[in-house]
This record gives structure tokens, sequence and C-alpha cells, in this order.
């Protein structure tokens, strides 16, 4: 069996759960939901942050340990700027082409065409890194439109 680092996902406080793409998953054994403002990172380093304008994330990445913010745009944005700086991990972006399902309504968003709810950029991440994707996209509302609307699976087009 294949080990990976476990996934961290920095989820705000003020984080309206009834909407949350990743609700559900808080008990997965390869997840780690840790709380904005309150609970303290761990070293980051071995891990890769998902960002909009960085090099795109490849299967050469799958050794890299998966860390997501989780929050609205505007507490995303905040988060990121509380990381540590020199950052002790790697930025990576998911491939531009993908498109989100989730009807979006918040305005704030930097580039809102290439903005995915959580849950689509970890199971993105997940398929490209070459990682079991069961179970992620479950309790996911707008799962089936957001796999209809792209090809699967993905590791073949994007090494």
């Amino acid at each position: 069996m294949i080990y990976f680092p476990p996934t961290i996902i920095l989820r705000h406080r003020r984080e309206n759960l009834k909407k949350c793409s990743l609700r559900g998953l808080e008990q997965r054994d390869d997840m780690i939901f840790l709380t904005y403002p309150t609970s303290p990172l761990p070293a980051l380093k071995g891990y890769c942050v998902l960002t909009l304008d960085a090099p795109p994330l490849t299967l050469d990445d799958a050794s890299l340990g998966l860390f997501l913010i989780d929050g609205t745009w505007r507490y995303a944005e905040k988060m990121a700027k509380s990381l540590p700086s020199p950052a002790p991990f790697t930025c990576r972006s998911l491939p531009a082409h993908f498109r989100t399902a989730y009807p979006r309504r918040q305005l704030d968003c930097p580039k809102p065409e290439r903005g995915l709810a959580s849950v689509e950029a970890l199971y993105l991440a997940y398929s490209i890194l070459g990682r079991s994707t069961e179970g992620i996209l479950d309790h996911y509302h707008w799962k089936e439109l957001f796999i209809k609307n792209h090809t699967l699976p993905l590791n073949s087009h994007l090494r």
C-alpha cells in the first residue's frame, strides 16, 4: 500500500457548514481538519498548497502532502496571508480549464471562472496525484454535474 501524507484542511471558523462542500469528510483517516485562527498549523514542509497563480499540480508532486484553505474568498485570502513566510511548502495550481459546478454567488472571487468549490479542488488534486477519490464527492450536491462537465480519469493527460 502506498502511503500519502494526510491532507490538511484549514477551515475558517465562520465557514457556514450548511454550505461547506467538504462537509462529511471530517471523519476520514486521511484528512486533518483545522480551524482558523484557533488551531496551530503543523510544519508544512513537504506539503503543497493550492493557489491560483502557481505552476500546475502534476503526478510528479505525488509525494507531497496536500494543504487546502477552506473558506469564502474573503476568508481564504486572509488565511493565506497568515501562512508562514518564507514558505516551507510548495505552491501549485489546478489546470485552468476546470470549472466549478457550484452555483457561485460571491462577487469577491479574484478569478471567478477558475474558482472551484473546495471539494472539487480536492477531488481534482487527488485525481492528478494518483490518489483514490473514493467517497470524496459522496456528499456533494453538484457531484453529477461536476463529473459530467469533466473528462475523467484525469491522470492520463495531466502528467
